[in-house]
């Protein structure tokens, strides 16, 4: 049965990073430490006081309704922009040593990650022109725009295979999923852009690759960052933006670990399906990241939008045992995250596919299934 739309004020939430930035820029000190402790300490502690959140709004609810979930998306690249480059500018002035500094930026790179990002996601799902701006936006602000030409061109069509380059692998510790996608990533978009380009008879070099768009972009972000605080603004936006990254990636870690789709020969897989994502509906951390741990309806319906994504039972999507921000701090742990993981995942493999015995191609990533799989 579905739930009556969802109060939007809650999803506000994520403006509660504002004031905390403020503080640890102008104050620093303990400050500082208060950017991480909200969104990786409080956060998972609302969730274990307030639990679940198990409703599912109708998703045939029209646009017209969701203004307010949709203006705190159109909202944040200016406040992130102020914040970043604002931030730069008093912090090359302030005489606050180095050290003091770089942990303020990795304040605010856990912001525009957490948050920034998230976000982005958001609107470069979205048709609207508007909103992919923002989303790219958004993206340029962590020198990651590639992202948005991987995660819908190749993540979406290819995720559970070898193909994708976001899907963590069987066994596979973050450790080596971070450097591995750093490296594989920007080819693995280049390529999706070029085939798509030829396949409207158009060279890569095409002023239609948003390749143009994304270096343009980026550059000026930079820009902005050296008109801050010069080289060192430089420095600090880079290792903003690294930190960023590192949690976008931790993200992508936990979202597909080990879950992999049939393969049914001749490079084809099954279609994606609800049990192809790992799912949590715990209810403050889904409020914090936009419902994105309703990842499997993500899937199954990526241009839905946010406050719309349905909620799936432990029998149709696996359920992880906490939110995003526990299980991604997890992943840092190689062994506390297997010894927590890796059952799951073999759970999972006897509940959707008990007819496979053999999962050894399946473990490295690197070579299709074999065919008798399917």
């Amino acid at each position: 049965m579905k739930q009556p739309l969802p109060a939007a004020w809650p999803y506000w939430i994520t403006l509660t990073f504002l004031p905390l930035v403020w503080m640890a820029v102008t104050q620093g000190g303990w400050w500082i430490a208060s950017i991480p402790l909200w969104g990786w300490v409080a956060m998972p502690l609302f969730d274990l006081i307030l639990g679940r959140d198990l409703r599912n709004p109708d998703p045939d609810t029209p646009d017209t309704e969701l203004f307010w979930f949709r203006l705190l998306t159109w909202i944040w690249f200016p406040i992130e922009f102020v914040v970043v480059f604002a931030s730069i500018r008093y912090l090359s002035t302030s005489g606050m040593g180095a050290l003091e500094q770089l942990a303020v930026m990795f304040g605010i790179g856990v912001t525009t990650g957490t948050v920034g990002i998230v976000y982005a996601h958001e609107l470069f799902h979205k048709q609207s022109r508007a909103e992919r701006w923002l989303g790219d936006l958004l993206m340029a602000m962590v020198l990651y725009s590639h992202f948005r030409t991987e995660h819908l061109l190749v993540h979406h069509p290819w995720v559970g295979t070898p193909r994708d380059t976001v899907t963590a692998r069987y066994n596979e510790s973050f450790l080596s999923f971070f450097p591995r996608v750093l490296w594989q990533g920007p080819g693995s978009a280049w390529r999706a852009e070029r085939a798509l380009l030829a396949r409207a008879g158009r060279s890569a070099w095409s002023t239609r690759n948003p390749f143009w768009r994304y270096a343009a972009l980026q550059l000026a972000a930079l820009a902005f960052a050296f008109w801050a605080g010069g080289l060192a603004g430089i420095g600090l936006f880079v290792f903003q933006a690294i930190v960023a990254v590192w949690q976008l990636e931790l993200t992508n870690y936990v979202e597909h670990y080990g879950l992999t789709r049939r393969h049914l020969g001749d490079g084809r897989y099954e279609p994606v399906r609800a049990h192809h994502s790992w799912d949590s509906t715990h209810r403050v951390s889904n409020l914090l990241l936009l419902n994105l741990q309703r990842h499997s309806d993500h899937h199954l319906n990526p241009m839905r939008r946010y406050p719309l994504l349905q909620a799936f039972d432990e029998g149709k999507a696996p359920q992880l045992p906490t939110g995003y921000p526990p299980m991604t701090a997890m992943a840092m742990i190689p062994p506390m995250w297997s010894r927590r993981m890796n059952p799951r995942v073999r759970e999972w493999r006897r509940r959707h596919y008990p007819d496979i015995a053999d999962w050894s191609s399946y473990k490295a990533g690197t070579n299709p299934p074999p065919a008798s799989a399917g």
